[in-house]
């Protein structure tokens, strides 16, 4: 062997044979000479040069024309949801409307700026997996590699890396999640999922984002359309909110809501009134919620939320709720009056039942969201609230947490900020109703699902004089746990 030619190959330190013309494994050209290596070896990124200057030094190079080599990857897509049974993560655009304070989104704002990372340099390092190659960087693209006549000892092949999440980072978009949620290329830690959820149906929309002040998303949201036996189709919001001061709130949330809207889907397809359905579908989340307490007798603690859901279909409303959490009824015809369809189960409300405080004064106070009534292993006698009302005109049901209605107490307030156009746009009017929490500040979850409620369609007045001519026909009342139905009219 020449003393001028090394015993390895300079790229990947591979023994080479006498007369390689190129490395076996990494392709290496062994003939061509060593870069030569550069004296300067600053401390500091040097600053990008200006684009006139960039333009000149590297002129651009057309890809090369035929089919794409063996191993090219596609670039990866953005960083999107991932598809599951329960609510879902949409594609998060580079600015994000939603993107709460802190989260990697809001801290960069998208793609970071100043010189980007060059992989086709010495020592510039491995391009993170599906990075796609330059026009300059084609894998042999001039002398193909072929294998070499002498017999050789095999080889192991090198570890594979282990694979990541499949998701690509929302700060550098080019690195990969690794499982622990953090890039692989620039170290960044990803949003989580439940930080902003969103989702809609034909005939209802929810959305759940972290807020500006928590670390993590506590609440939870199930939305759902179901066929009942009449063929007409129920549409079922389900709003959960974790106790922050109990263990494990975010997975009682999604264990209530997940439950509640299991119940719910199996009740009414069997015929059952939504009322009794509701209540059967609260008893089931307080029982899901109850399962995550610890074993341990007596122990305190046990994780806890708070549920309000509602049940559209058949000409009725039907609502349930546990805590604080609230529903809101607010018509299309916005000279109507709007109306409060919960009572908190909270301190508030019980010295305003009392009589012992006025409104304003008792959710001023302190201790206001102090709540007496919730869903887990520690609570008191679990009490269901239900009730059925009849609207005689269109509108929509407002779901939500308190981290909405904070920022829009009173039903007046709330048919304010709710778009018009909310019964045919209910995802939009989801959206808007959280923004306008996060511009108030953002103190709190916040989760808020819009359902549509249409009016049956009126006779034509030969066919209500028809029906008025008939003979006058009896219907009892539907047995529930609940009490009689309430049919209000909002």
């Amino acid at each position: 062997m020449s003393m001028h030619r090394p015993s390895g190959c300079p790229s990947c330190a591979e023994p080479l044979e006498e007369g390689d013309r190129f490395c076996g494994v990494c392709g290496y050209a062994v003939t061509a000479p060593p870069p030569a290596e550069s004296a300067d070896r600053p401390t500091i990124a040097l600053p990008p040069a200006p684009p006139a200057a960039a333009a000149q030094a590297a002129p651009t190079v057309a890809p090369p024309a035929g089919p794409a080599p063996a191993g090219y990857a596609a670039p990866a897509p953005g960083w999107g949801s991932v598809a599951s049974a329960a609510p879902t993560l949409v594609d998060a655009p580079a600015e994000s409307a939603w993107a709460p304070e802190g989260s990697v989104e809001h801290a960069h704002g998208g793609a970071p700026e100043g010189p980007q990372a060059r992989y086709d340099l010495p020592g510039g390092g491995t391009p993170p997996e599906g990075t796609a190659w330059g026009p300059a960087e084609t894998p042999y693209a001039e002398t193909p590699y072929t294998e070499t006549p002498y017999a050789e000892a095999p080889h192991e092949a090198p570890a594979e890396a282990p694979q990541g999440t499949g998701k690509t980072c929302v700060a550098c978009r080019a690195g990969h999640v690794d499982t622990d949620g953090y890039c692989e290329h620039c170290g960044h830690a990803q949003p989580r999922e439940r930080d902003h959820l969103e989702e809609e149906l034909g005939s209802v929309a929810a959305v759940s984002d972290r807020g500006l002040r928590h670390h993590r998303n506590e609440d939870s949201f199930a939305v759902a359309a179901t066929a009942l036996p009449d063929g007409s189709t129920a549409t079922v919001a389900i709003v959960c909110d974790g106790v922050s001061s109990a263990s494990r709130p975010d997975e009682a949330s999604a264990a209530a809501a997940g439950a509640a809207n299991e119940a719910l889907l199996d009740a009414l397809p069997r015929g059952a009134h939504p009322q009794e359905a509701m209540h059967s579908a609260i008893l089931a989340a307080a029982a899901a919620v109850n399962a995550l307490a610890p074993e341990v007798p007596g122990a305190q603690n046990a994780p806890a939320c708070t549920l309000v859901g509602a049940v559209v279909g058949s000409g009725l409303l039907t609502v349930g709720w546990v805590g604080d959490s609230r529903a809101y009824w607010v018509p299309d015809d916005r000279a109507a009056l709007p109306r409060r369809l919960t009572e908190d189960d909270s301190w508030a409300a019980q010295m305003v039942a009392a009589g012992l405080m006025g409104e304003a004064e008792a959710y001023a106070d302190v201790r206001a969201h102090a709540i007496t009534g919730w869903l887990g292993a520690d609570a008191y006698d679990l009490e269901p609230h239900t009730a059925t009302f009849k609207p005689d005109h269109p509108g929509v049901v407002v779901v939500c947490t308190d981290g909405l209605w904070n920022y829009a107490e009173s039903a007046r307030e709330m048919a304010q900020v709710l778009p018009a156009d909310a019964a045919v746009r209910p995802l939009h009017g989801a959206q808007v109703l959280v923004g306008h929490a996060l511009d108030g500040g953002g103190h709190d979850n916040v989760t808020v699902a819009v359902v549509p409620f249409t009016t049956p369609a009126q006779p034509s007045p030969e066919a209500a004089q028809a029906q008025a001519q008939a003979p006058a026909q009896t219907h009892a009342e539907p047995e529930s746990g609940t009490g009689t139905e309430a049919e209000a009219r909002p």
